[in-house]
C-alpha cells in the first residue's frame, strides 16, 4: 500500500525511503510516525503504551545527561550450541549485537531522577524478545549488588517474553539468581521499584518483575506467565477479555499502581523523595 510509505522515484524505479505510519498494537489505529514519537509511543486513540528502546526510556525518565551505563561487555553464552532451522543461536546474537549496538537484552547503569541517584536496569524487547538469559541475569544481579554496596535505590524496567530457551537450564537459573540479589536489598532497607512495561511475561513476570517494594505498570501492559490461549485450553474455560492486562492485574492485587508514561518520572521522583524522608535508603543524594 503505497500511501503507507514515504517514497521517491529514480527513473521508473520506486524507492521506499521510510514508513510514515505506526500501527497501534492494541486497537489497530494508524498513527503518523511523527505523532507517535512525539506522543512517547502512546496511541492517541486508545492510550495503549507501546514499546520504547532503552535510549528512549533513559531520555524519558532520567535527568538529562545523568545516565551512565556499566557492564556493557557482558554478553550471552551458548552452552548448548543451539541451532534451529534458520540459524545458530550464536549467529542470531551476533547479528543483534551489530544491529542494536548492545550485547544483551538489558542495559544497566546509574542515573538521577529529579536529582536523586538510582541504579537502573532497562530491558529491550528488540533483543530476542527481551528474554532472560545468562547475560541478562548477570547484569541485573550486578546492578543489584551495586545498589546494595552503595545503598541507593534500584529500579528495573521490565519488558520480556520470558526465559531464553536457547540457553536451557542456565536461563531458568536466572530467576532464582536475580531474586536472591533483590532479596539482599532488604537487609539495608534499600527500595526496589519495579516498572512493568508491555509485554512482561514468563519467567521475568514470575521473578524480579513482580518483587518490587512498589510494582508499577504502564497502561495496557500485558502482564502474565503463560499465554491466555494456553490457559484457556488447559482449564477448559473462557477467560475475561481484559485478562492479563495492567488493569486486571491491578484489580487482583499483583501490582500497586498504573502510571501514564508522561507522569512516570515525577511519580518515581515522589516515591524516591518519600523513601529519603523515611530514611529507607540513606545514600539517596
Amino acid at each position: 500500500m503505497g500511501w503507507l510509505d514515504q517514497a521517491y522515484f529514480e527513473g521508473d524505479k520506486k524507492i521506499v525511503k521510510e514508513d510514515i505510519w505506526e500501527i497501534c498494537e492494541s486497537c489497530g489505529a494508524y498513527v503518523f510516525k511523527q505523532e507517535w514519537v512525539a506522543n512517547l509511543h502512546v496511541c492517541p486513540r486508545c492510550n495503549f503504551h507501546g514499546k520504547l528502546t532503552p535510549q528512549e526510556r533513559t531520555d524519558l525518565v532520567f535527568d538529562a545527561g545523568s545516565f551512565e551505563e556499566f557492564n556493557e561487555s557482558i554478553a550471552p553464552c551458548d552452552p548448548l550450541g543451539f541451532v534451529d532451522k534458520r540459524e545458530s543461536y550464536h549467529d542470531k546474537v551476533e547479528g543483534l549485537k551489530k544491529k542494536l549496538g548492545q550485547n544483551e537484552a538489558v542495559i544497566t547503569g546509574t542515573g538521577r531522577i529529579n536529582g536523586m541517584r538510582v541504579v537502573a536496569a532497562i530491558m529491550d524487547f528488540r533483543f530476542l524478545g527481551g528474554s532472560l538469559g545468562s547475560g541478562t541475569g548477570e547484569k541485573i544481579l550486578l546492578a543489584a549488588n551495586l545498589a546494595y554496596d552503595e545503598c541507593i535505590p534500584y529500579i528495573i524496567f521490565s519488558a520480556s517474553s520470558g526465559a531464553r530457551m536457547q540457553e536451557g537450564m542456565l536461563s531458568l537459573m536466572q530467576m532464582a539468581k536475580t531474586s536472591a540479589g533483590l532479596a539482599r536489598l532488604v537487609e539495608r532497607k534499600i527500595p526496589y521499584i519495579s516498572v512493568i512495561t508491555h509485554p512482561t511475561t514468563g519467567g521475568v513476570s514470575a521473578s524480579f518483575a513482580t518483587l518490587g517494594n512498589i510494582n508499577i505498570a504502564e497502561p495496557g501492559a500485558l502482564i502474565g506467565f503463560a499465554g491466555k490461549r494456553v490457559i484457556e485450553q488447559t482449564i477448559g474455560q473462557k477467560l475475561p477479555d481484559d485478562f492479563q492486562t495492567a488493569d486486571f492485574v491491578l484489580k487482583h492485587g499483583f501490582i500497586d499502581l498504573i502510571v501514564e508514561r508522561r507522569e512516570l518520572k515525577n511519580k518515581l521522583g515522589d516515591i524516591l523523595a518519600y523513601c529519603r524522608t523515611k530514611n529507607l535508603s540513606h545514600s539517596i543524594e
